[in-house]
């Protein structure tokens, strides 16, 4: 069996050797990537979100390969599937054709970045929509007190997962199965709220429970293609300025997973985007309102 704490320090390096490596300014996430076991939380059983000559997407078992189901804990850009179809289809099944995945533990780069952007303080309160397997949330519990983290996933079996691999690690965030575009209003308000699934339009719930001032980050259903992590700063009266820092791919909560057309969701149209190219650089904008 390959050292986990080996590899956790070579994923880390590779990391903090890109260009937006984002250990550098803050050392308290390199300090709790090194400190928290990824492999704790990762299922025994997951697939590789790629698909094999077959056309299947081949699944990692710990117990029968240890050695490359840790190797891809530890891939720092590749994001392991724990959940088809809201469950419906089971790890232990094998592999599967079905592409519908509904839950997965994010890939570590995009942890780090995700991490980074929503710049957790010390006596912050925190909010996660989207516990996963709860390996964010014992990042975040590295950072803030645990007591002081609230973490929502609206699978049970999830939440149950996660909220046993916490514990066992003596971590004791609140973790609550429910909607999580509910938020959860009886710890509110918050200072941070991070969601790890993207959303088409940013509930209110999340904008009404966090204090002025306060950061929400979330993955934003964008034209292009692809996600967009956008970061919000609240004003403490259910509204929220910001920017979209960079380009992800997440799932989408439940509720909005139907796809809804653009210009309903506050996009410009297609016809007023413009594009400047201009000494090897492009710009994508929209005119203002």
């Amino acid at each position: 069996m390959m050292d986990a704490a080996t590899l956790r320090a070579r994923c880390a390096a590779k990391i903090a050797a890109r260009k937006v490596g984002h250990f550098q300014d803050r050392p308290w996430l390199y300090e709790a990537f090194l400190t928290v076991p990824r492999e704790h939380f990762v299922p025994d059983v997951v697939w590789w979100p790629v698909q094999d000559d077959t056309g299947l997407f081949p699944v990692l078992d710990r117990t029968a390969a240890p050695d490359p189901w840790l190797k891809a804990v530890y891939d720092p850009r590749t994001p392991l599937i724990t959940q088809i179809a809201d469950g419906a289809v089971r790890p232990e099944d094998g592999p599967t054709d079905r592409a519908d995945f509904t839950s997965s533990i994010s890939c570590a780069a995009v942890v780090v970045d995700m991490l980074h952007h929503l710049d957790p303080q010390e006596p912050d309160r925190v909010l996660e929509i989207g516990t996963g397997t709860g390996y964010s949330a014992a990042l975040l519990s590295h950072r803030v007190r645990a007591d002081q983290v609230v973490t929502v996933e609206i699978s049970p079996e999830l939440a149950d997962h996660a909220d046993r691999k916490l514990h066992d690690m003596g971590v004791r965030p609140l973790v609550v199965t429910g909607d999580g575009e509910q938020g959860w209003a009886a710890r509110a308000p918050y200072d941070r709220v991070l969601s790890t699934v993207a959303v088409r339009r940013v509930p209110q719930a999340w904008l009404d429970q966090t204090t002025a001032g306060g950061t929400i980050l979330t993955p934003l259903d964008t034209p292009f293609g692809h996600e967009a992590l956008l970061r919000l700063v609240t004003d403490g009266k259910g509204g929220a300025e910001g920017n979209l820092v960079t380009g992800v791919s997440f799932m989408k909560t439940r509720a909005q997973r139907p796809p809804r057309p653009y210009a309903e969701l506050g996009w410009p149209t297609w016809t007023e985007y413009r594009v400047t190219v201009r000494d090897g650089t492009q710009r994508i904008w929209a005119p203002r309102e």
